[in-house]
């Protein structure tokens, strides 16, 4: 009998909730949609808890790292001053836990895989910044399903097999400084960064501003983005 081969372990980073009713207090949450993409992709989704200390030995039992999105960086992490009204769900112990991770993750070549607050922590742990608020209706890119180009030659492009996607984007934020060595996959219309990528990183990487997870359930190339990452984890065991 042929044994069922052994899922690669995805670990997601928890995202804290104060609104979980039916488990009658504050929780460590992450989407169902996003877990249920990972499994359908081939990974073993395992939510982490976000904690300060010993990620380099609590990231070495995984294969490969899933950063979702969230609520918003704390601006003095990436030397603004001042905080836009907008600005919300600022919590940092999830900053600095996230920020490790990205770092950690990129510096030993773990796949990764960034999704919306997941690439504006990439982009801020390797010294980028971000415009706090993108402002008007005319950049408004909150419930809002748009058109994204994807950069020929870019790992985003080989992993959903598009140069051209329909993206369900939820954030008021976007890259406004490109951290160390990153460089734009995808474009709004508008111009917004919507993907970026490290050419040269040691493993796998891509990170997307939209929610891929949104219609993965029914658009293959939005799916693809997690057999991507499923799969640069199985082949780097």
């Amino acid at each position: 009998m042929t044994p069922t081969p052994v899922r690669p372990l995805i670990a997601v980073p928890a995202r804290f909730s104060a609104t979980t009713s039916a488990l009658r207090h504050s929780a460590e949450v992450n989407a169902r949609a996003l877990i249920e993409a990972v499994w359908r992709a081939g990974g073993e989704p395992a939510g982490i808890h976000p904690a300060s200390g010993e990620v380099t030995s609590r990231l070495a039992r995984f294969d490969g790292v899933l950063l979702p999105g969230g609520g918003d960086l704390a601006p003095h992490r990436y030397g603004a001053h001042g905080v836009h009204a907008s600005v919300y769900d600022v919590d940092d112990l999830q900053d600095a836990f996230d920020l490790e991770v990205a770092g950690r993750a990129l510096d030993v070549g773990l796949p990764l895989l960034a999704i919306c607050r997941g690439l504006q922590v990439v982009n801020v742990a390797l010294g980028g910044a971000l415009e706090q608020d993108m402002g008007g209706p005319e950049r408004e890119h909150r419930h809002l399903v748009h058109p994204v180009a994807i950069q020929r030659g870019t790992l985003l492009e080989q992993a959903t097999g598009a140069q051209k996607t329909e993206a369900s984007c939820y954030h008021h934020q976007r890259v406004d400084r490109l951290g160390a060595g990153l460089a734009v996959s995808a474009r709004a219309a508008d111009g917004t960064v919507e993907g970026l990528e490290l050419p040269g990183a040691q493993g796998w990487f891509t990170a997307v501003q939209w929610h891929p997870e949104d219609t993965a359930h029914e658009d293959p190339a939005q799916q693809a983005l997690f057999d991507a990452l499923v799969r640069a984890a199985r082949d780097g065991r």
